[in-house]
């Protein structure tokens, strides 16, 4: 024991621990400017991964430095030995000092090896695992080209291309990209090579639908992108009704062509027997990718259509539950708590009649989440929709944004990267995953994802919101305020400037902006943002207010609240704490 304090002693005199310290608080301040201008510059992931080795092996050359030498306003000295009677070379149970210096500087760069080695491989492993195999084929449906002589039957020539889509996506060990990306190439007529390689796939299918009347003719050529070589192209004449044969008909001979296999679950899925019920559902299908509350709210009626059409109709129910959600969160003329049950219903139908089709759990996952806050029920419902459809991107996003509200940003991160890798140019998952950096404290990332969103949509409100967020609790409030100006949503603007001009001292302005969202009629169903807003300014009883308005109207910001670092200031409060256990998020 004399030994062990002889030991720590001579380290306190030969200042080791200090020199330790002072490196390990270097080398976070280098990481923290680093990890954001990397990913600003656009450099590899493996220069991290160089620095942080770098940094690393400072520890153990730090020790043994400072062990030997002294900084003092003279110069570099050598340090003196213990005493007349004391020697350098002091042993603690027969090893010898270099080596104690070498471990204790490894130990100190132990933390820092495990966290940005072991963990993230660790989890990034398991999300492959459950994401499913990133390399191997892979594929990209673009658009089919409307030559019907009526330009509004667009939406079909668009319903055909994104089924033939879905099935593809059956297809074992071949990669999908998702619609969201391969629709963005619609009317580019460029180097197909490029399309490939900005989709990052190595085959691409297009083709060309004409219809009139009831009949149809559908073209397809597969295209080997890097040699440009057609594998293969076919055409397909028929009756509305046979639509549905053509399209498998085109993924199997895809599938055959790379030397691949449709799954038995792509055999499964139901569809209807009436084509003027599958024309309604395509143009469900088409207005609600649009993403904007008129659009919504037109989807809902082409899907009803399609519903009274043919009342079994498994896809067309899981589309207008989808609809239905989407219109009462954004549309003015749907109220969520008079059209979220509605939805439920009509998932619970879909599911119903096709217990195989992943597009039922789907639905009915996001409104267990958003709307019942059913956190096991929506975990159940995705884990079954993605074995049912593993390759699907917007499942992997929905999973990653469940992992996110219960706090799991580590689980969360890997699965969102996965689907940006089948979804390149989709908006939606680089705003995912900025909202999971955000709640994890990882700000220069979460600006730097949610910018990479707006260089994809550049009026995405939801990504401006989360910039602004980002930047604002970095005190970069210009910035912010610009960042919330690039919103097409006025709600957004308004509460940006709120926030902004409180920062900046300016309580008058602040207040003028906040009045004029309270004044906005969609106000309400904003409960969660205005909330936001008065917990920034420091009045936590307004912001209770509007929190108890949230819950009400049941706002999907809700699930943001237990990681939500505009929110801090509410933390402490015994209501915020009776708040989570109310909407029974997982404490701790």
């Amino acid at each position: 024991m004399g030994r062990l304090q002889e030991l720590v002693a001579e380290l306190r005199r030969r200042r080791v621990f200090r020199a330790l310290v002072v490196w390990g608080v270097v080398s976070f301040a280098v990481l923290q400017v680093y990890e954001p201008l990397m990913h600003g510059l656009h450099l590899p992931d493996w220069t991290l991964s160089f620095v942080v080795v770098v940094l690393g092996m400072g520890f153990p050359v730090t020790a043994v430095l400072s062990w030997l030498f002294d900084l003092k306003a003279s110069g570099i000295e050598r340090t003196a030995p213990i005493g007349a009677g004391g020697s350098p070379a002091l042993r603690l149970g027969g090893l010898r000092l270099p080596a104690l210096l070498l471990g204790l500087g490894a130990a100190a760069a132990a933390p820092g090896v495990v966290y940005f080695f072991v963990w993230p491989g660790t989890a990034r492993r398991a999300a492959e695992a459950a994401a499913g195999p990133a390399s191997g084929p892979s594929i990209a449906v673009l658009p089919f080209v409307n030559l019907s002589s009526d330009k509004e039957q667009e939406y079909f020539s668009d319903g055909v291309a994104e089924e033939i889509l879905n099935a593809l996506a059956q297809v074992g060990g071949l990669r999908v990209t998702a619609r969201t990306s391969s629709f963005a190439m619609k009317g580019k007529t460029g180097d197909l090579r490029a399309i490939a390689r900005e989709l990052n796939v190595g085959n691409l299918l297009e083709g060309s639908v004409r219809r009139s009347g009831t009949r149809v003719r559908i073209t397809a050529q597969l295209v080997e992108a890097a040699a440009g070589t057609h594998l293969w192209s076919q055409e397909f004449d028929g009756d509305l009704g046979d639509t549905f044969a053509v399209q498998e008909k085109i993924a199997n001979a895809v599938a055959a062509a790379l030397k691949l296999k449709l799954l038995p679950t792509a055999q499964r899925e139901p569809q209807s027997s009436k084509g003027e019920a599958h024309d309604m559902y395509l143009l469900g299908l088409t207005l609600l990718a649009k993403g904007s509350g008129d659009g919504y709210g037109r989807a809902v009626a082409a899907l009803h259509k399609a519903i009274e059409i043919d009342p079994g109709y498994a896809q067309a129910w899981a589309a207008l539950a989808s609809a239905l959600f989407a219109a009462a969160d954004q549309d003015v003329r749907y109220s969520p708590k008079v059209n979220w049950p509605k939805a439920q219903a009509a998932a619970d139908r879909a599911i119903a009649l096709a217990p195989d089709l992943a597009d039922g759990y789907a639905a009915r996952a996001q409104l267990r989440q958003m709307f019942l806050m059913d956190w096991e029920g929506a975990r159940a419902d995705l884990e079954r929709a993605r074995a049912l459809n593993p390759g699907a991107p917007r499942l992997l996003e929905e999973y990653a944004v469940l992992l996110t509200t219960l706090g799991r940003m580590p689980e969360a991160v890997p699965l969102l990267q996965r689907a940006a890798l089948l979804d390149p140019l989709s908006a939606e998952v680089p705003t995912s995953l900025a909202i999971a950096y955000l709640g994890s404290g990882q700000l220069p990332l979460a600006a730097a994802a949610a910018a990479h969103a707006l260089e994809l949509e550049p009026e995405h409100g939801r990504a401006a919101r989360t910039l602004g967020f980002a930047l604002l609790l970095q005190g970069r409030l210009d910035e912010a305020r610009t960042a919330f100006h690039r919103s097409s949503n006025d709600f957004f603007r308004a509460m940006g400037d709120a926030m902004v001009d409180h920062s900046l001292g300016r309580a008058a302005e602040s207040q003028r902006a906040l009045d004029s969202l309270l004044a906005l009629p969609v106000v309400r169903k904003g409960s969660y943002q205005v909330a936001q807003i008065y917990a920034w300014r420091g009045e936590a009883d307004r912001a209770f207010e509007w929190l108890g308005y949230a819950v009400e109207e049941r706002d999907p910001g809700l699930t943001y609240l237990k990681r939500d670092p505009v929110m801090r200031a509410l933390r402490g409060d015994p209501r915020c704490a009776a708040l989570v256990r109310k909407l029974n998020l997982p404490e701790g």
